[in-house]
Order: C-alpha cells, then sequence, then structure tokens
C-alpha cells in the first residue's frame, strides 16, 4: 500500500531524436538530466561498463508523475527490440496534434487511439483526449507468457491490486493506487524475448521495508538480480535498491523512497544540461573519423 510506480527504463541509441520525440511530439518536460564516466552498479544502464547519461521526462514532476528515463551509452547506437515492451499509454490530444504536425507517424488503432513509436521502435499509444487535471500517462503494458502464474507474483509477492481483467484480450490491469500509472500485463501466447532493449520499472516504497522484500523473494525462491546496494549520483542523493526479475524476466526496481524523493527533485537547469550533453557529445564524429559504425546490441 506505500509503493509508488515511479519509471519506465528507455535504452536509447539516438539520444537527439529521442529528445525530439518526447519534448516536442509529447509535450513532456526535462525534469533532471545526469552524465556517469562508469557503469551503474545495478545495470541501470544494462549490461555496459562505459560512459553513459541518464534523462529523466515527464509531463510534471516525479513526486506524482511516472515518466521515462532514458538512458544513453556512448557506444551504442541502436538495440535489438524484443516483445517484452509491449507499449506505454497516454491521453494527450496535443501530442496527437504535435505529431500530424511534425509529420510523426500515427496509425490510428482504434477510436481516439493512435499507434506510435519513440526512436528504435519503443511502440506508444496516444488517447485523442485533452490532457488530465492529473498524469496523463496512464498505463505501462508488459508481454508474459503465464498470464497466471506473473499475476500472481504481482499481486501475492509485490502487493498489486488487480483492477481489470480482459479474458477476450488476454490482459491484467493491476496497480497500487488509482491515480498512480497502471501496470497491464499481456499474455503474447509464446515465450518472451527481451532483446537488447530490454527496459526496468521502478517502484519507490519506504527505505526500511527492502530488506524485507529482498528476504520475501529469497523465501520464495525468486530471482534478485541484484541484491540491496546504494548508487551514488554525484552532489545528489544516496538511493537504496533491490532489483529483482518476475517470472517473465522483466526487471524490476525498488527503490527507497524517501532518498529517491530527494534525489528525483526537478532540476531548472535539466533542459540546458540535456542540450550541452549532445552538442558536445561527439561520438558520432569519432567513429565516422575512425570508419567505425557505433555498435549495434
Amino acid at each position: 500500500s506505500n509503493a509508488r510506480t515511479l519509471h519506465f527504463v528507455f535504452k536509447v541509441g539516438d539520444r537527439a531524436k529521442t529528445a525530439t520525440f518526447y519534448r516536442d511530439v509529447l509535450g513532456m518536460k526535462i525534469l533532471r538530466h545526469e552524465e556517469f564516466e562508469e557503469g551503474c552498479k545495478a545495470s541501470c544502464n544494462g549490461p555496459y561498463d562505459g560512459k553513459w547519461s541518464k534523462t529523466m521526462v515527464g509531463f510534471g514532476p516525479e513526486d506524482d508523475h511516472f515518466v521515462a528515463e532514458l538512458t544513453y551509452n556512448y557506444g551504442v547506437g541502436e538495440y535489438t527490440l524484443g516483445n517484452d515492451f509491449q507499449g506505454l499509454t497516454l491521453q494527450s490530444s496535443q501530442a496527437v496534434r504535435n505529431a500530424k504536425r511534425l509529420g510523426w507517424p500515427l496509425t490510428e488503432v482504434e477510436e481516439a487511439v493512435y499507434r506510435t513509436e519513440a526512436p528504435g521502435g519503443y511502440p506508444f499509444y496516444l488517447v485523442d483526449r485533452e490532457l488530465p487535471p492529473r498524469d496523463p500517462v496512464q498505463k505501462v503494458c508488459l508481454g508474459v507468457s503465464d498470464l497466471p502464474t506473473t499475476t500472481h507474483y504481482w499481486t501475492d509477492l509485490l502487493g498489486m491490486k488487480v483492477l481489470e481483467k480482459d479474458e477476450e484480450k488476454k490482459t491484467v490491469l493491476m496497480g497500487y493506487e488509482d491515480k498512480q500509472c497502471k501496470l497491464e500485463l499481456q499474455d503474447v501466447g509464446g515465450s518472451i524475448d527481451h532483446g537488447t532493449a530490454f527496459g526496468r520499472i521502478a517502484f519507490s516504497c519506504p527505505r526500511d521495508q527492502l530488506p524485507d522484500l529482498e528476504a520475501l523473494m529469497k523465501k520464495e525462491n525468486q530471482k534478485i538480480l541484484t541484491p540491496l546496494v546504494s548508487l551514488d549520483t554525484p552532489g545528489k542523493a544516496t538511493v537504496e535498491v533491490v532489483i529483482l526479475a518476475d517470472p517473465n524476466a522483466h526487471e524490476i526496481c525498488f527503490v527507497g523512497d524517501e532518498a529517491f524523493r530527494e534525489l528525483s527533485k526537478v532540476d531548472p537547469n535539466g533542459n540546458a544540461l540535456l542540450d550541452k550533453a549532445m552538442a558536445e557529445d561527439k561520438s558520432e564524429e569519432w567513429f565516422a573519423k575512425h570508419n567505425r559504425q557505433k555498435a549495434i546490441a
């Protein structure tokens, strides 16, 4: 009951095009931008050891909005998609108008709902209604191979409440609170392929609950990818996290809420920091000069 849905982590190969999509098409704001010289102890940037950046984007502060975490590894230009991430749904007629104005491809999949893609191929669903008074992000959908087993994991072990079941579409919608972004599980009718673009969904809970959560997963013989660990961000709060994996190998981060609220405060310089980092990023020129291409993960 004390858990909070935070963000989904996307690996991005083209930071400039990705920034255009989130800022100019969706209409999100850059909430903070951070640069790191070496890989994350909890593999936040994936299985990479080199220089990377993290950009948080959303419709409002992370305290009460579900946001996207964009991780950019300087040496990787492209990632391979799987069927694990099934889409993010948000409500914004302005985003639909922006996409049409900018010529960003849209496909109407049902009345007043458009499918589009972020750079890298990540699917987004835009509901053509005016922005709601609260967070426009409605749900994140993840593919699963065994819906009953996965539903048990998320409800009985992680404490989510089932809100809707659709037997025809083979989906289950769940969440911690009605006002938060929901998690939808979609039975894909086969095995889950995470590709190399695999993401991570993040939640917070009170710091003192993290050891209990880790102990529960050990007791239930569930996978723990990263036991309780502290993560440092230069000049900002240190947070503690536990990284789990559900029965489909979806990565799940639980972070101590108190420190995360400090870490995640909106940085008024976030937009300028991202623009500066992109302007100073000479990795494309370096690879071209050496007649090489960035890695395709």
